[in-house]
């Protein structure tokens, strides 16, 4: 975006003549708009709510001195302890390993060399777990099953390559897990069974191809089972629940579209039908019950988020968390180990929405806190999914927003594409969007050739066209703007 000075809007020779009404209906008067540039992109009071393994406690981050720290508090009521006392940095992450302790990473000054530490539910017995200068951390395994033990990447042998170490995490004790030695030929990602077993890892090969690796046992070396170039990918999503040779997989192999699909690795190939396909857009997550062992469903985005429920208690509890959060998206963020409690949250393309608990025996919904009460929804402008052709004939799919309340009329246009070029933009609140909106601005954000979750074809037509084809979709998007008023 640019840092310009937004113009007002009653010297903006381009707005129509009812510019008037517009100010008072987003509420400016007098020079005063009714929402400030900060109301926007304030960070949230309490957020981030999870539920502890045994649904008692609740762990979220809040302001301590402007830094985002961990506080805790009973799950049904009760005053919240804070845990850090973080000053110079926020917390960048969080997660419990017990009822009783919780870990969190977070860097130094913004070095961005992020060190794991971990600390009890009260703020006792705090350690540094990795205190290396100089080196970094990421997750692998937070062994939900195991509460002393997690598994991280850490580039400690090498500032290059991050190796898999278990790490206990009341002691600090460290066990690498397996080596990752050749710059050229760097493993750039991890994959473990339902026990906690290190059995995939992902090679990156001149920086763009992939070989997956893959092994029965611990105690036996890597084996490549697959090799993909760029413009094919396989990923893996975790294990089958019998820890078998069988992994659930994102595949585009020989597809025009990303879907969920039965892999064996010791035979090498595919195993029945796939688990999940659209006909329009990408596969996104497989959902499944760590207690009950079974899947749950499957996630995609068309315009907005939606998941296809394969287990029908999953989703029978949906239906009754919508029918008591009417218009808003709902989605469940965490469960305690006996799946009977559950942390829930809803957004909307006009609200950070709020966080819930809900008790799934009883159908018991309880407030726990909003994200955003600053910002009242019905001053917000609704995001619209909309969908054009290009010069060409391709079809190219995007968001329109209008500013709140406006009925009819030309209005300016602020055109918003999203970087990457490989992501996309998606339904939900955008705090630019509904700034430029406020101030008047209908904003464009159209998903051109090269965005991804519309199938592998959609993404290779961005090849090479960085600064042609991809950009005459965005201008063909004003031109369509502008013909339809």
């Amino acid at each position: 975006m640019s840092n310009q000075d937004f113009p007002d809007l009653p010297g903006d020779p381009s707005l129509p003549s009812s510019a008037a009404d517009l100010q008072r209906l987003i509420g400016r008067e007098e020079g005063q708009y009714a929402y400030s540039v900060e109301d926007f992109f304030r960070n949230p009071d309490q957020t981030g709510f999870q539920l502890s393994p045994g649904g008692t406690f609740l762990a979220y981050a809040a302001p301590y001195k402007r830094r985002k720290n961990i506080f805790v508090q009973p799950a049904d009521g009760g005053p919240a302890v804070q845990v850090t006392f973080e000053t110079e940095r926020d917390i960048a992450g969080f997660f419990w390993s017990s009822d009783q302790r919780l870990a969190y990473i977070n860097d130094s000054g913004g070095d961005e060399n992020f060190r794991l530490f971990a600390i009890d539910r009260d703020g006792a017995n705090a350690i540094d777990l990795t205190p290396f200068d100089g080196v970094k951390i990421d997750l692998i395994d937070d062994l939900p099953e195991q509460e002393d033990e997690l598994i991280i990447g850490m580039n400690h042998n090498n500032p290059m390559l991050f190796e898999p170490f278990r790490i206990n995490i009341q002691t600090g004790n460290l066990q690498q897990l397996a080596p990752n030695d050749n710059p050229e030929e760097p493993i750039t990602g991890w994959l473990t069974d339902h026990d906690g077993k290190l059995r995939i890892a992902i090679k990156t090969i001149d920086g763009v191809n992939q070989h997956i690796q893959y092994r029965s046992h611990e105690g036996e070396p890597f084996r490549t089972v697959v090799e993909t170039d760029f413009r094919e990918s396989l990923s893996p999503l975790f294990f089958a629940f019998d820890n078998s040779a069988v992994v659930f997989c994102l595949s585009d192999i020989g597809r025009s579209r990303s879907e969920i699909v039965r892999f064996d690795f010791e035979k090498g190939q595919e195993v029945g039908p796939p688990v999940f396909s659209h006909p329009e857009v990408d596969a996104g997550s497989l959902l499944f019950s760590r207690k009950r062992k079974v899947l749950l469903g499957a996630a995609f985005t068309t315009w907005k988020r939606q998941v296809q429920f394969f287990d029908e208690n999953r989703a029978r509890m949906q239906e009754a968390l919508e029918a008591q959060l009417p218009g808003y998206e709902v989605v469940v963020t965490g469960a305690n180990r006996d799946e009977d409690r559950f942390m829930v949250r809803t957004y909307s393309d006009r609200s950070l929405g709020a966080y819930y608990l809900f008790d799934w025996p009883e159908g018991r919904l309880t407030p726990i806190a909003e994200v955003s009460p600053w910002l009242r929804e019905e001053d917000m402008a609704p995001m619209k999914p909309v969908a054009y052709q290009a010069r060409d004939g391709e079809t190219i799919h995007g968001y329109l927003t209008l500013p709140a309340h406006h009925q009819e009329g030309r209005l300016p246009v602020v055109v918003n594409p999203h970087g990457g070029p490989w992501v996309r933009d998606s339904w939900g609140y955008n705090p630019e969007v509904q700034l430029l909106a406020s101030r008047g601005y209908a904003v464009f954000q159209p998903n051109y050739r090269g965005s991804t979750g519309y199938g592998k074809s959609f993404w290779m037509k961005g090849f090479k066209q960085w600064g042609h084809d991809m950009q005459n979709d965005i201008t063909d998007g004003v031109q369509w703007l502008v013909e339809a008023g």
